[in-house]
């Protein structure tokens, strides 16, 4: 990210404060004193220096020379330091405003302009009666701390775009890897945890068949049971629920996982406190899991506990196993790959903790991780309420230092006139304006109509305080505050272009509600006003300062007509207007295209991270297939048929064939060079991938969408989801998906984005080829409805 090079202004702003002191006194022949020029060069020469270091302490910077060239005024002639005090101060408070907070910019700005107001009525009092100096001295303060701000939010959002497609870009390259890993880790999980369980309890059976033949019969039970629970767990593990809505508490999952080593002999006592939802939950799971079963496995019969303690700084999860048991024999020892302690580390380092392994001192085993506890990414800042009171008491300090001479100096009393000056109704009317600007974006209507009145108010005040300096000044000064809000390209529409209200299904004629399959009835709403279009604000700008300028010169006298002054302030008002709306409409299609660009170039990097993601997944699904899911079956038919001993064969092949297929999917590459499409089962890494650029997603099925859609429904939702939820916005988004009367639905919430025009033709070609609907309102919600048996427009696509 490049920025203008603004070094030289500091020495610019010195030869520019040369040319107009002591140049033009010199031109003048007036030769300057040597104590001024000695002062001259005492006060310029730091302020310089200052100004050139100003962006390590911007803050420094500003009070320095807002001293400097105040106490440098007294002793020096009228314009000494005219421009190192007006230009230097404001170019010190940009700096303030593009390199701090607002916070502190707006404290340094009001303090600044206060101080000043104050300095100034220590020494001249009231005299002056229309204090346009200060007027015009408090504009370019806020212009320097609205443009510095500007500057600060536009390189900032250039600087957050630009990280998000870099996240982008390294989640795209790195999707494929993490979901190979996740599924090489549930594989392993679930493959190792229900086998091996097989394997233990048919061994004990077969071992005590003598002495307890009914162990046979619930060891086949057993195997049955956990055969079809693998079969179930690999199938969710190849189509991951999207969010994890439907799972018990993380605590409720522990202990029935606990239960289920208990059921197969497996002496286990617990003590797990609640745990939240997320990564610290998955991975103590996930942890435990694999721990009993390595005990199962290796030290049958063994007393094993399991601590899980959440705490406000860590998260210790523990499992202990004491020494195996003389004598039992140890039916799966034969069976691990050498992977567990591998799997453990990751999931613990995922998480953002540690784990570490190794024997006790009774000749059993212990499995410690340490995890983030509930404080762990805490974004409190402490002192931050402290620093900001430090801030404005120096502030306040600093504003009430020129009231020190008026507690020991008794001044003279000066008449000052009238009661109320015009300089202090223009001061007012300016903070008036000032605050209206800071409401532009979120009630535009109510600001664009409160500057609308103020810009009448100030002929009134010139009247009103008997102001008799330039008759164009006051609503030149009313119209600045207008100016800056065509310019600034707020939320308005262009006129002529689409609209969020009153949205008509996709496919129906103008008039007439889409009809039959497909057909969406819109929720009655409440009715919104016309939208707020830029020609509308150009009009009522002209209009309102036209009459503003006629008013002002009627109200000071002219021997014109009328109808002349009119027509005059609208030549010199309506081109100035329009210069301002058409900065505006250029800075608003630039910012416009930027985000379209933007947010094409996320879209495609989401598309392309889940389609690598995707081919990943298919082609360690199609080897599950082949292996262990048919070795799995081949179990569970023994154990139906009564065979025990085949059966605990089967699971020692299936888990000899889940070992094989972890091998092909740690060495293997990500698969042929034509992907697959992605379904709907991809929606998980849809929803991973737009997390990992910045957008929080959630998305439900409920529980009448089918297991099995048609091809081309399948693949038509998923693209339209994909659509929806790439097309830009940062805002936290909801897709729902749901099933009833032979017809899809889904429902995007979130996604302001989706009523664009372009967006809705690429989901209106979708839909359409399928004969459904499309209906996007309220305002941030769109809905497809896509039939589940489609007719003519499937046919027409294959």
């Amino acid at each position: 990210m490049k920025r203008i090079d603004d070094r030289p202004a500091p020495v610019l702003l010195l030869c520019a404060q040369a040319v107009v002191w002591p140049g033009a006194a010199l031109v003048r022949g007036e030769v300057p004193s040597a104590y001024a020029l000695l002062v001259a060069v005492l006060v310029a020469g730091p302020v310089t220096a200052v100004l050139a270091l100003r962006r390590s302490r911007p803050v420094t910077a500003l009070v320095v020379v807002a001293v400097a060239c105040a106490l440098g005024a007294g002793p020096l002639p009228v314009g000494a330091t005219a421009v190192l005090g007006t230009a230097g101060v404001a170019l010190a408070l940009w700096t303030v405003a593009t390199e701090r907070d607002a916070f502190t910019t707006v404290v340094c700005g009001v303090s600044l302009a206060v101080w000043q107001l104050l300095y100034g009525l220590t020494l001249h009092r009231l005299s002056d009666r229309d204090g346009l100096d200060l007027v015009l001295t408090a504009l370019l303060y806020a212009a320097a701390c609205g443009a510095g701000m500007l500057a600060r939010r536009s390189r900032s959002a250039r600087r957050a775009s630009d990280d998000l497609l870099r996240r982008a870009e390294s989640e795209r390259r790195r999707l494929p890897a993490v979901e190979r890993r996740r599924m090489e880790r549930e594989l392993h999980d679930v493959s190792a945890h229900h086998l091996t369980a097989v394997v233990v309890t048919a061994g004990a059976a077969l071992g005590l068949r003598d002495r307890r033949p009914e162990l046979a019969d619930e060891a086949l039970r057993f195997a049955v049971d956990t055969g079809h629970e693998v079969t179930r767990a690999l199938g969710t593990l190849r189509a991951p629920a999207p969010s994890d809505s439907g799972l018990p508490a993380p605590e409720e999952r522990l202990l029935g996982l606990v239960d289920g080593f208990r059921r197969i002999g497996q002496p286990v006592d617990c003590a797990i406190d609640p745990l939240p939802e997320g990564a610290v939950a998955d991975a103590a799971y996930g942890i435990v899991r694999e721990a009993l079963t390595n005990v199962a496995r290796y030290a049958p019969g063994a007393a094993t506990t399991v601590r899980c303690r959440y705490g406000d700084d860590r998260t210790d999860v523990v499992v202990t196993s004491g020494a195996p048991l003389p004598g039992a024999p140890a039916h799966a020892a034969d069976l691990g790959g050498g992977r567990g302690q591998g799997i453990l580390r990751s999931r613990a380092r995922e998480a953002g903790g540690t784990l570490t392994t190794g024997p006790t001192e009774d000749g059993g085993w212990e499995v410690r991780a340490v995890l983030p506890g509930r404080m762990a990414g805490a974004g409190d800042r402490p002192g931050a309420r402290g620093y900001r009171a430090a801030q404005v008491t120096a502030a306040a300090g600093l504003v009430l230092q020129p009231l020190l001479p008026v507690l020991a100096i008794r001044a003279e009393e000066t008449p000052t006139g009238s009661d109320v000056s015009a300089g202090v109704l223009f001061a007012l009317l300016a903070a008036a304006q000032a605050v209206t600007l800071l409401w532009l974006r979120r009630a535009p209507r109510v600001a664009y109509g409160a500057l609308g009145v103020l810009a009448l108010l100030w002929p009134a005040a010139a009247a009103t305080g008997g102001y008799t300096g330039p008759v164009l000044l006051p609503p030149a000064l009313g119209a600045l505050a207008t100016c800056v809000a065509l310019a600034s390209g707020g939320p308005v529409r262009a006129g002529g272009g689409w609209s969020r209200s009153s949205p008509r299904p996709l496919g129906a004629p103008d008039g007439q509600p889409a009809q039959g399959r497909g057909e969406l009835r819109e929720r009655p709403r409440r009715r919104r006003g016309r939208p707020l279009t830029r020609p509308v604000l150009l009009a009522g700008a002209i209009t309102v300062h036209t009459a503003a300028v006629t008013t002002a010169v009627l109200d000071r006298g002219t021997g014109a007509p009328a109808w002349a002054v009119a027509t005059a302030a609208l030549a010199g008002t309506a081109p100035v207007m329009c210069a301002a709306h058409r900065v505006g409409t250029l800075r608003a299609r630039r910012a416009q295209a930027t985000r379209a660009e933007r947010h094409g170039r996320l879209g495609a990097l989401t598309g392309e991270a889940v389609r690598d993601a995707w081919a990943e997944r298919r082609r360690i699904a199609d080897g599950l297939e082949t292996t262990v899911l048919a070795r799995t079956a081949g179990m569970v038919a023994e154990a139906e048929a009564g065979r025990l001993e085949a059966a605990a064969e089967r699971a020692r092949e299936a888990l000899a064939a889940m070992r094989a297929l972890l091998d092909a999917v740690r060495d293997g590459e990500a698969g042929p060079a034509l992907r697959p499409q992605p379904t709907l089962q991809a929606l998980d890494l849809l929803a991973r991938q737009c997390r990992a650029a910045g957008r929080e997603v959630e998305i439900r099925l409920t529980g009448r969408v089918p297991g099995r859609l048609p091809a081309a429904v399948d693949l038509a939702a998923y693209h339209a989801a994909e659509t929806v939820l790439t097309t830009g916005g940062e805002q936290p988004a909801t897709l729902e998906l749901d099933a009833s009367d032979g017809t899809l639905t889904l429902t995007a919430t979130g996604v302001p984005s989706a009523a664009h025009p372009a967006v809705r033709e690429r989901l209106a070609a979708r839909v359409a080829a399928l004969d459904g609907a499309l209906t996007t309102g309220p305002a941030d919600t769109v809905r497809l409805l896509l039939p589940l048996a489609p007719g003519d427009g499937e046919e027409r696509e294959r």
